[in-house]
């Protein structure tokens, strides 16, 4: 395999990886305030959803950008006071959101602009690529890291923060108690809702962000099944990381190279094209149960 080859593989990993590691963070903030996030799906599809059309309608990305995020939030207020007020089921609420943004995108492009599956208005733009200025000019090196969707440099920095956040500030020392121990949280004052919400309300805008690199990242369209699943592969790299930012943004670039990959392997006229698009779901499957099995060892070791 030449070098030119695995670079374009690894520039397309860290482009695919960005939505998924965009939802995954969203995840992994929900799951430190024991709420497991189902609706990461739903939001992400809305999040396309508004990119495409405000972004056509002011013919501005930056504007469909904004509204996603704006629009997204609200969603997400709403799921959270099902979730936290009313005390819905979790599981359930979040499957109504991506049922709910599945139905209702549909309807949607087929009542307002009369398409029926995909939109790709004209006057859409994409958001900016950025060329890294000393990076590009650095064999093998330069290609994989330069030339990429802002989102893709601004989720390397969310990483970081999300960090940060966690470890370093009052905030995610309260994030961080209420999912070990939330009775004990709520005993040493911790306000249990209010950082419920906070946490909910910062996984919405990341999902909005998810959903706006795949709609108007890299393209400059919206599919009512875009998202494909990646919802739950965000969480299973959630999972994959044992909730550390660290090992799941390792987690989503291990199942964005082998979407890539797949990608490659269906150019190849001798592999049926359902082999590949197999692929980043096996991985997804395998790592979990290897996680599983790990943790069932190490269960019966402390017996």
């Amino acid at each position: 395999m030449s070098i030119e080859v695995v670079s374009n593989v690894l520039f397309s990993t860290l482009r695919v990886m960005t939505p998924l590691l965009l939802a995954a963070l969203a995840g992994l903030i929900s799951q430190r305030v024991n709420l497991l996030n189902i609706a990461l799906e739903g939001l992400m599809l809305f999040g396309a959803f508004f990119a495409v059309i405000f972004g056509a309608h002011f013919e501005n990305p930056w504007m469909g950008l904004l509204s996603s995020v704006l629009l997204n939030s609200a969603i997400t207020l709403v799921f959270a006071f099902a979730v936290i007020e009313l005390r819905a089921n979790l599981i359930v609420a979040g499957l109504a959101i991506n049922t709910l943004a599945l139905g209702l995108t549909s309807f949607l492009l087929a009542a307002l602009f009369d398409m029926r599956g995909a939109y790709s208005p004209s006057g859409l733009q994409s958001l900016p690529h950025i060329t890294l200025p000393l990076v590009s000019a650095i064999p093998v090196i330069g290609p994989v890291f330069s030339g990429h969707g802002i989102l893709v440099y601004l989720s390397w920095v969310l990483v970081v923060l999300t960090s940060i956040l966690l470890y370093q500030t009052p905030f995610g020392i309260h994030l961080r108690a209420i999912g070990e121990k939330i009775e004990a949280a709520e005993t040493a004052g911790i306000a249990i809702k209010r950082t419920q919400y906070i946490a909910l309300l910062i996984g919405g805008i990341l999902c909005a962000l998810a959903g706006s690199q795949l709609a108007i990242g890299d393209l400059t369209l919206f599919n009512d099944s875009m998202i494909n699943g990646r919802g739950f592969i965000a969480l299973a790299a959630v999972f994959f990381g044992a909730g550390q930012p660290g090992l799941t943004t390792f987690g989503c670039f291990l199942f964005g190279l082998f979407e890539a990959i797949q990608y490659r392997l269906q150019m190849a006229a001798s592999i049926p094209p359902q082999l590949p698009q197999m692929l980043p779901y096996l991985i997804v499957v395998i790592s979990l149960t290897a996680i599983s099995f790990q943790k069932y060892l190490k269960d019966r070791r402390t017996v």
